[in-house]
């Protein structure tokens, strides 16, 4: 049997001593994120730079029975990177290079811990004309786990999930060996994740790193616009908000649309802020925009149902931001600030109902709420967040958000959602309403990559 010293001698001759720990502080850091989920140290932290150290570790792991669990910044709250059975919680935030940009096929190539800031900052210096689609959350936020949890960013509503626009992988598979997925397996162009190949992207993404560890990525990228501009408008009828999103998206003019709703402060208590972002080439480009999204709500605006809001510059600046600082704003309105949010995504047509169980719950613990709803693809659906926050020093405070966070988990599921970046009780609802039969798929791909159940062991851990 393999003594933990031994294992640890492993880790640093694979990456050396500065980059593997097994002290108290880092095992206290790597053990909790945000959010309301319990800590659970690691046994070891370690830092790889390569992908062939990457897999010199995940064989150690395998051969050792060790678990191993991917990290990028532990920013989805949910508890998707705490290492619920030990083991080696590896942080790839050494592994940041971008490795290539593509203008005319529009894509560049990352590795597995490069961050949204880092690519948004590199683009607009070396490729201005080129964006990817950024996620409100802080800049260091990797790209890579943003994608494996299918998060949205800023072109959610033109492109869909920011997965979808993955363009290629490079994984290191539970047993070690490497895999590149997409065209990137047949030819040095990263241009598709899949077709016309079969599309394996899916064995990867959206399995929280139970499936392999993703050490390069490839990223569809878009025109970058030299102007942008928001289009603000209230209403206090929340039966019209899902008519007004699908006339949005139908313009197929808007890069964006998102709708705020929170009772402070006062001025916000009943209302529904619609947000249409646009850009353009020009002002006439963008004064088109502003016409077609105009006349698509101009019968909203005769009756008074909705009223557009006049945005001053300085009214303007922090909703233009990219990432937008609000959620991390909410997360200081409670004192000790923390805030966690269940974001089922589900059909547009549910926001009503949401919005009035939101609120029941809220009343219902006793915590503070907001809502950030994002349309996806072309009112394909939403994704509808049920946000409280609470004082991280105050249990009580902090058990009732998570007795509200599962109540509105519980429901959506009830009304057709699919609950986003679950947490471990998320996941189990999940898997006791899924069809047996799709469960057992997940089983047996699960089985069949990682059959000495070593990867990121807790999650997606079906029975």
């Amino acid at each position: 049997m393999v003594t933990t010293s031994a294992v640890h001698e492993s880790l640093v001759k694979i990456v050396g001593k500065d980059y593997v720990s097994n002290q108290k502080e880092e095992q206290y850091f790597y053990a909790r994120d945000g959010g309301l989920m319990p800590a659970h140290e690691p046994d070891y932290v370690v830092l790889p730079r390569t992908t062939e150290e990457v897999q010199e570790i995940v064989k150690l792991a395998n051969r050792e029975k060790v678990p191993i669990v991917p990290k990028g910044a532990g920013l989805a709250l949910t508890g998707l990177v705490i290492p619920q059975k030990g083991g080696i919680l590896l942080d790839m935030k050494r592994m940041d290079r971008i490795l290539e940009v593509n203008e005319k096929a529009r894509y560049v190539v990352v590795e597995g811990g490069t961050t949204h800031g880092a690519l948004k900052s590199y683009l607009q210096k070396h490729h201005p004309d080129l964006r990817h689609s950024i996620p409100d959350s802080p800049p260091v936020a990797t790209v890579v786990a943003n994608v494996v949890i299918h998060g949205q960013g800023r072109l959610a509503q033109q492109h869909g999930f920011n997965s979808d626009m993955v363009s290629g992988l490079e994984v290191v598979l539970p047993t070690g060996e490497i895999c590149r997925v997409g065209s990137c397996s047949v030819s040095s162009y990263w241009f598709s994740k899949g077709p016309p190949l079969p599309d394996m992207s899916g064995l990867f993404l959206g399995w929280f790193g139970t499936t392999g560890i993703i050490t390069k990525l490839g990223l569809k990228l878009y025109p970058c616009k030299k102007m942008r501009d928001i289009m603000l408008f209230l209403t206090d009828r929340v039966e019209l908000v899902p008519d007004i999103m699908l006339k949005l998206s139908h313009t197929e003019m808007v890069e964006d649309v998102t709708i705020s709703a929170q009772p402070l402060p006062l001025r916000y208590k009943g209302t529904f802020w619609i947000m249409a972002y646009i850009t353009g080439d020009s002002e006439e480009e963008l004064e088109f925009k502003r016409k077609m999204v105009w006349d698509a709500l101009w019968g909203y605006f005769e009756s008074r149902d909705i009223g557009p809001l006049s945005v001053s510059p300085d009214m303007k600046a922090p909703l233009m931001s990219m990432p937008s600082k609000d959620i991390t704003r909410f997360a200081d309105v409670a004192k000790g600030g923390g805030f966690q949010y269940a974001g089922p995504i589900t059909p547009i047509e549910k926001f009503p109902a949401f919005i009035k169980k939101l609120e029941e719950v809220a009343t219902k613990y006793s915590v503070f709420y907001a809502s950030t709803t994002r349309l996806i693809g072309s009112g394909h659906c939403m994704m509808f967040s049920f946000s409280f926050s609470f004082n991280r020093a105050n249990p009580d405070e902090m058990a009732r958000a998570k007795e509200a966070l599962d109540e509105c988990s519980r429901f959506a599921l009830e009304e057709g959602g699919v609950l986003w970046k679950a947490d471990l009780y998320e996941q189990k609802l999940l898997m006791e309403k899924m069809d047996p039969n799709t469960l057992n798929l997940m089983k047996k791909v699960k089985q069949l990559l990682d059959p000495n159940g070593i990867m990121n062991p807790g999650n997606w851990e079906v029975k």
